[in-house]
């Protein structure tokens, strides 16, 4: 399922961090290494990226995993954020192992495409407080309000370094698979143009419902199972 993409110089506030790679503080990206990926979808290239940013005093890292040529047309992309209890605990309280799943099998089917899969658990608060989020979330706070209670933005990641991805590999428009308008800012602000934009609906959980609800009425994000 495609969807309209939001008019161009339309702002809206996502509390998102959209600023680009190329700000004060961040160091130019660094392709670490790459090697091959054998996966239930198919055959990847795994190639890792690092970029130092002195500001957070940390090294960003990123893994990129792709598919076929992506020359040929505009890519299919999925940028994924780490969610450990998801992906390697099976959680059923988010659908972002579906999400995942979905996004390269659509690029296994399609031949070509590319994953970018940044370390930002928990819309980039971290682990530990994701962890208190959720026991937040048990006394019957949304997952916004959760993260306010614990001092964070809505939001806290940043899809700069995905840009900056891109721009190494030479990618200048893609088809976009998500459900978050965050993202289609991030990489129109970062000059991507996204030509496209597909939904990334996972089946989802019980568990997961009032979860994604909030993330439509609250995030603007595009669900249409809900």
């Amino acid at each position: 399922m495609t969807s309209k993409l939001p008019e161009r110089g339309k702002k809206r506030n996502y509390g998102v961090r959209l600023s680009m790679a190329h700000r004060a503080g961040q160091s130019s990206l660094v392709r670490v290494t790459s090697t091959r990926l054998p996966t239930m979808f198919g055959v990847f290239d795994l190639i890792g990226f690092e970029r130092a940013n002195v500001d957070k005093g940390e090294t960003e890292s990123a893994l990129l995993l792709m598919l076929g040529d992506l020359h040929n047309q505009a890519p299919l992309l999925r940028i994924h954020s780490q969610c450990l209890t998801g992906e390697m605990l099976g959680s059923l309280r988010c659908d972002c192992r579906g999400q995942l799943e979905l996004a390269m099998s659509a690029i296994a089917d399609e031949g070509s495409g590319l994953v970018i899969y940044e370390y930002q658990e928990g819309r980039g608060i971290g682990l530990m407080a994701k962890l208190k989020a959720y026991a937040l979330q048990d006394k019957g706070l949304d997952t916004i309000e959760a993260n306010q209670a614990l001092g964070f933005d809505t939001d806290c990641r940043d899809f700069s370094l995905a840009v900056a991805v891109l721009r190494e590999l030479k990618v200048r428009e893609v088809r976009l698979m998500t459900n978050n308008p965050q993202k289609v800012e991030a990489l129109t602000k970062g000059g991507i143009e996204v030509i496209e934009l597909i939904a990334c609906e996972a089946p989802p959980s019980p568990y997961a419902l009032s979860y994604l609800r909030t993330k439509k009425k609250k995030m603007g994000h595009s669900l249409t199972m809900m």
